[in-house]
């Protein structure tokens, strides 16, 4: 089984989950939750981690190189 997601639209993904991740953290700041980065770095770069894994063991990027050819 393959996933057919691009690696542009799950890095794009990733981007939009970690700037929306991050002013979160900001708003609990301004209201007085203090939280330090290192652990969401930690928790972001955790993330990509496992969703990359996650894609290694459903078969991988599918590209059209793989495709087979209908003729």
């Amino acid at each position: 089984m393959t996933v057919d997601v691009s690696r542009g639209g799950l890095l794009v993904t990733l981007a939009i989950f970690g700037v929306i991740i991050y002013e979160l953290r900001t708003v609990l700041d301004f209201v007085g939750v203090k939280l330090p980065l290192i652990p969401y770095m930690i928790a972001v770069f955790a993330l990509a981690g496992v969703l990359l894994w996650i894609i290694t063991l459903k078969g991988g990027w599918q590209t059209d190189d793989e495709r087979t050819d209908p003729t």
